[in-house]
C-alpha cells in the first residue's frame, strides 16, 4: 500500500512540477499603494503599463500638490490683509476692501478647492488601476492552480506500469521525487498568497471608499463656498447701492443699522420675558432645558457661522446665530415645541422680519430674514411646523438692511443671551 501511494504522489508531484516550472507565480508581483503623501507607489513587479500609467499620474499629483501650496499661501496673504483691516476704524473705504479681500480670498478658497478635487481624483484613478491589477493577478493565479487541480485528476486516472516508464531508472524517480518535495509547499504557499492578494484588494476597495468620501465633502465644500461668495457679492452691491459711494451716508446707515439692531434686541426680550411670565403661570412651560432641535429648513449648508470672523458687518455687531443656505421662499419649520413670542411682519425691505418661539424656561430659538409669516404670538407649534417662508434677497419686504443673500438667520438663545446653534442641532 506504501508503494502504491509512493508511485501515485510521485506521478501527481511531477506533474505538478512540470506546471509551476512552465508558470512562474504572478502572485509574486505584489503590488501595494500608500497614499499618506496623496501619491500611489508600487511595490515589487507589477505589469508594465499598469506602472507606467501610475507613474503618470503620480506625477500630475505633484503638480496639483504644488499648485495647492501655491494657492494656500496666497489664501493667508489675503487672510492677514483681511485681519488687518479688522482692526481698523469702520468706514466706507475699509468696509469695502475687507468685501474686496474676502471676494479674493474666496475665490482662492474656490481654486484650492478645485486642485484638491482633481488631485483627489487621480488618486481615485491610480488605486483603481492597482485594484485592476490585482485583480487580473488573483485571476491568473486561480486558472494556475485550477490547471494543478485538474493534472491530479488525470493523474489518479494512471496505472503504476505507466509511472514507472516514465523514468530510466529508479534512481532518476527518487531524485525527482526528492526535488517535487517543495512543491507542496509551493502549492500551500500560493493559496495563502491569494488569500493575502485578496485581503490588499479589499484594503484597496476601502481606500477608494475613503477617497470618494473625501471627494464628495470637498464638493461640498465648494458649494459652501461658491455661495458664500455669491452673498459677499451680495452684501458690497448692497452697499454701494445703499451709500452712492458717499462716506457720510455710510456712517448714517451704520447709526440706522447699530439702532435697529439693538431694538430688535431690546424687543425680542421683552416678548420673551412677557411671554414666560405668562407660561409659567399657566403652567405650561417644561423646566426642562435641554432640547434636541431639528434642523428648520432642508439645507445643511452653513453660509456664516455663530460669531464669525468673516461675517462682513462684524464692525457693526457679532453674528448671533448661523445662516443656513435657502432659496428664497423655502418653508421655515420650527425646531422644537413651543408658544410663538414674537412675529414681526414688515412691508419694506429695511425692516428685519423674524419670529421668536419659547420652548423651555430656558430655551428660544429666532428666525430672521422671512418673507411671509404665518403664525401669530402666543400661538402652540409642533416641531416641524411650517411657520414661515425664508427671505433674505436684498431688496425684498422683511430682507432687512445690508442682507447679504438669501439664507435663514437661526439663532438659539439661552436665558435670553445668543449661543451657538451648533450645541443644540439634531445630527
Amino acid at each position: 500500500m506504501k508503494v502504491k501511494h509512493f508511485f501515485y504522489s510521485a506521478l501527481v508531484l511531477f506533474s505538478i512540477s512540470a506546471i509551476l516550472t512552465s508558470t512562474s507565480f504572478v502572485l509574486s508581483q505584489t503590488t501595494s499603494s500608500s497614499t499618506s503623501s496623496g501619491t500611489v507607489t508600487t511595490a515589487g513587479v507589477v505589469s508594465q503599463d499598469t506602472k507606467d500609467e501610475i507613474d503618470a499620474l503620480n506625477i500630475e499629483i505633484k503638480k496639483r500638490q504644488e499648485k495647492i501650496k501655491e494657492l494656500e499661501g496666497t489664501m493667508n496673504t489675503y487672510r492677514q490683509a483681511i485681519n488687518e483691516k479688522q482692526t481698523q476704524v469702520s468706514s466706507l473705504k475699509n468696509q469695502l476692501g475687507m468685501l474686496d479681500n474676502r471676494m479674493a480670498a474666496l475665490q482662492i478658497d474656490i481654486d484650492l478647492t478645485n486642485e484638491k478635487i482633481k488631485q483627489t481624483q487621480l488618486e481615485i484613478d491610480a488605486l483603481n488601476l492597482t485594484i485592476s491589477d490585482k485583480e487580473k493577478t488573483i485571476a491568473r493565479q486561480k486558472n494556475i492552480i485550477a490547471k494543478m487541480v485538474e493534472n491530479i485528476h488525470a493523474g489518479d486516472q494512471k496505472n503504476y506500469i505507466e509511472i514507472m516508464l516514465t523514468y530510466n531508472n529508479f534512481s532518476e524517480f527518487y531524485n525527482e521525487l526528492r526535488s517535487t518535495e517543495s512543491v507542496y509547499v509551493d502549492l500551500g504557499q500560493s493559496v495563502k498568497m491569494i488569500r493575502l492578494a485578496k485581503e490588499e484588494l479589499d484594503v484597496r476597495v476601502q481606500q477608494v471608499g475613503v477617497k470618494k468620501q473625501t471627494y464628495i465633502d470637498l464638493q461640498n465644500q465648494l458649494e459652501t463656498t461658491k455661495g458664500n461668495l455669491s452673498q459677499q457679492q451680495f452684501a458690497k452691491q448692497q452697499i454701494l447701492v445703499d451709500t452712492r459711494s458717499s462716506e457720510a451716508r455710510y456712517q448714517t446707515l451704520l447709526k440706522n443699522l447699530k439702532q435697529q439692531y439693538t431694538q430688535v434686541q431690546n424687543e425680542q426680550t421683552s416678548a420673551e420675558d412677557k411671554l414666560k411670565q405668562k407660561l409659567r403661570s399657566e403652567n405650561k412651560l417644561t423646566v426642562n432645558g435641554d432640547i434636541q432641535m431639528f434642523w428648520p429648513v432642508p439645507s445643511r449648508v452653513i453660509n456664516a457661522y455663530f460669531h464669525d470672523s468673516d461675517y462682513p458687518f462684524r464692525k457693526v455687531f457679532e453674528h448671533s446665530g448661523i445662516d443656513l443656505r435657502a432659496p428664497f421662499g423655502t418653508p421655515i419649520r420650527a425646531t422644537a415645541d413651543g408658544y410663538i413670542a414674537k412675529a414681526r411682519r414688515c412691508t419694506l425691505s429695511s425692516c428685519y422680519a423674524y419670529v421668536l418661539i419659547v420652548h423651555s424656561t430656558t430655551i428660544s430659538t429666532v428666525y430672521g430674514h422671512m418673507s411671509k409669516i404665518l403664525v401669530n404670538a402666543d400661538q402652540f407649534v409642533n416641531h416641524g411646523d411650517i411657520i414661515g417662508y425664508s427671505g433674505g434677497t436684498p431688496g425684498t419686504v422683511g430682507a432687512g438692511p445690508f442682507v447679504t443673500g438669501p439664507h435663514l438667520h437661526f439663532e438659539v438663545r439661552l436665558n435670553g443671551i445668543p449661543v451657538n446653534p451648533m450645541s443644540y442641532m439634531a445630527p
